[in-house]
């Protein structure tokens, strides 16, 4: 895969970071999954838990067992036979009701860049995005593949709290959470989907390294498939080839 030298950064004595960059890329991101796979698989005495994210994977470590050179070295070697992944991504077809009480900066978003709500909506739900990470809170789905042309920088006042669900916007990047929140995103819409559940299995639906499409519906359409949701259903639907 071409991979470059790490840097081994530490986080207080039970957990270092492993960087491979400083920049949101979608070929970083993917080094840093596949890096994740694979130290899920060597089993590693000490590694207690990872975190991959868009650039770099958090390791917790236990420090009385794992002894870090020895650990550094490793990971080289891991790196060294690293290959991608051959199986294709999960595809996801994720609903969202648009502006109104569910999306309450879309007219806002339109205005800033002298289109109409419906045109914004047609950019953001034409896109395939890549999930990088799920993150800041459980099931926060982290996602490349935004419209450059419908950015905006993320809110001077960010918000104390935003709905589950929310499905936004801020700089460069789009997101579609999980649970209540504050934010200082912008809010385009909202989807059904739980992606955090934890009574149920699997507890995360939409994983890193996965694909997802939004698919544009009615507000009409909301409150059935909120509380099929509620209930434990997807209300996603899983593109297979």
């Amino acid at each position: 895969m071409g991979v470059q030298s790490p840097r081994f950064l530490p986080c207080g004595d039970t957990a270092v970071t492993v960087e491979f960059g400083t920049e949101i890329d979608d070929g970083l991101n993917a080094l840093c999954l596949a890096f994740d796979s694979a130290l899920a698989d060597a089993a590693i005495p000490g590694v207690i838990e990872t975190l991959p994210t868009y650039r770099s994977v958090l390791v917790q470590v236990d420090p009385l067992v794992i002894d870090m050179p020895a650990f550094e070295a490793r990971v080289h070697d891991l790196l060294a036979s690293l290959q991608p992944s051959g199986a294709p991504p999960r595809r996801w077809i994720i609903p969202v009701v648009y502006g109104g009480e569910f999306g309450i900066d879309l007219e806002d978003v339109a205005r800033a860049h002298g289109i109409s709500p419906e045109e914004v909506i047609r950019r953001h739900s034409s896109r395939s995005y890549r999930v990088a990470m799920l993150g800041f809170l459980p099931g926060f789905c982290y996602l490349s593949g935004a419209d450059p042309s419908i950015a905006l920088p993320r809110r001077i006042s960010p918000r104390l709290k935003t709905p589950a669900g929310t499905v936004s916007i801020g700089g460069v990047q789009a997101l579609f959470a999980s649970v209540e929140a504050p934010s200082g995103w912008h809010l385009l819409g909202r989807t059904p989907v739980r992606n955090f559940l934890p009574d149920r299995d699997p507890v995360f639906l939409v994983g890193a390294g996965d694909e997802v499409v939004f698919k544009p519906i009615p507000a009409a359409a909301w409150d059935d498939l909120d509380a099929a949701a509620a209930a434990g259903e997807s209300v996603a639907e899983l593109v297979t080839s």
